[in-house]
């Protein structure tokens, strides 16, 4: 399946909008995560030294 960068709205609350390709695509994205999370150190080499943080300017 080609992905392609899909944006699904400014939320995501449930599934039922949702295309079947467009869950594929998430289920397909979070995999690596997921591989990452059960490491013994859950760091990804591409960020090594860096610091991410996120700032939130409103409320949810």
């Amino acid at each position: 399946m080609t992905h392609t960068t899909a944006h699904f709205g400014k939320d995501l609350i449930g599934l039922e909008s949702l295309s079947a390709e467009q869950i594929l695509l998430i289920l397909d994205t979070a995999e690596p995560f997921k591989e990452i999370s059960e490491r013994r150190i859950k760091k990804v080499p591409v960020l090594r030294g860096k610091t991410i943080v996120n700032l939130f300017f409103e409320p949810s």
